[in-house]
């Protein structure tokens, strides 16, 4: 009981410093995704093609019984394919109709996870271009650079079928 109220202590602490993200990185860019959102990480799943997909799509991978649609950032961005296997993380989908699956996100490596304070949040800049801002969900200021936010919902492959960045 003492160590479930230690956890509770320690996770309210975490919040009030700031919000917990795990780092990732497509080409030269660090992102950030709330870590909360993340349900698992895996390290170079096997994947395969789905011929006529969007080119968004980077594949499917089985994932506990299931089969999830995977997403790969760096189509979306516009950047050469991968060179090696990518890293995924997995994201529960929620359709608001109380039908729940999972889908992924395909990224070039997975970093550490970075406490970010609410007041280092800038959102996203007028000048990004209409894709990059239906992408991305702001940056959050680090000593050496920018972490850019991902939101996960928008990487839903259903939600990125029905935007325009399938077009």
């Amino acid at each position: 009981m003492m160590q479930a109220a230690d956890a509770e202590s320690r996770g309210a602490a975490a919040l009030e410093d700031g919000i917990e993200m795990c780092s990732v990185r497509v080409g030269q860019t660090l992102f950030g995704v709330p870590i909360m959102r993340i349900l698992e990480i895996l390290d170079a799943p096997a994947m395969r093609p789905v011929p006529l997909a969007p080119g968004y799509i980077g594949g499917l991978v089985h994932y506990r019984g299931e089969i999830l649609t995977a997403v790969s950032l760096r189509r979306l961005l516009g950047l050469p394919p991968h060179t090696h296997p990518p890293d995924l993380l997995v994201f529960e989908a929620k359709d608001g109709e109380g039908r729940n699956g999972y889908f992924g996100l395909l990224v070039d490596a997975v970093g550490e996870v970075l406490t970010v304070s609410v007041e280092d949040f800038e959102a996203n800049p007028s000048t990004l271009d209409d894709e990059r801002k239906a992408l991305f969900a702001g940056a959050y200021k680090l000593g050496g650079g920018l972490l850019v936010m991902l939101d996960p919902a928008r990487f839903d492959p259903v939600q990125l079928s029905q935007s325009q960045l399938s077009q």
